[in-house]
């Protein structure tokens, strides 16, 4: 199915909602800037949602802030919210910090790899290569799968 970005997030801010997500508007326009700049934000979604963990309180120590292993389909909110607060963060004990990855642009924050379990979040970003990405994605809309799609809605 193709969808344009804004309903495909409207849709899903909908179904996270429904099933209690703390900042479903939030994720569900990450979800979909993901899928916009070619990464697997609705997989990335549909593994999340199956957590049972899905808040934290966060706390800084010494070393940043340690996220057990929580996913950012729940904490990026929150962290981006800490690290503007609070200044850089190296994150560690991550899952799924991709989805620190929209946050960390639109904030023009830089963002270390958010592939591995440990990185940090902060200071300044010099350039956005995904922008093209989204611009097209906008002007053509996304595509999802049905199966994906689906696994969102059961």
């Amino acid at each position: 199915m193709r969808f344009d970005m804004k309903a495909a997030e409207n849709r899903l801010a909908i179904r996270l909602r429904n099933i209690g997500h703390a900042e479903p508007r939030d994720i569900a326009w990450a979800t979909i800037w993901l899928e916009a700049c070619g990464y697997t934000g609705f997989k990335l979604l549909i593994e999340a949602l199956s957590d049972e963990t899905r808040s934290l309180d966060l706390k800084r120590d010494a070393l940043g802030l340690d996220l057990h292993n929580v996913s950012c389909a729940y904490l990026a909110p929150a962290i981006m919210r800490d690290v503007k607060t609070n200044g850089r963060a190296f994150l560690r004990n991550v899952r799924h910090g991709l989805f620190m990855l929209p946050f960390a642009v639109q904030e023009n924050m830089g963002l270390g790899c958010p592939v591995d379990p440990s990185f940090a979040v902060g200071g300044e970003r010099n350039k956005n290569p995904y922008s093209e990405k989204l611009a097209a994605a906008e002007s053509t809309g996304i595509e999802v799968t049905d199966a994906l799609w689906d696994q969102l809605h059961s």
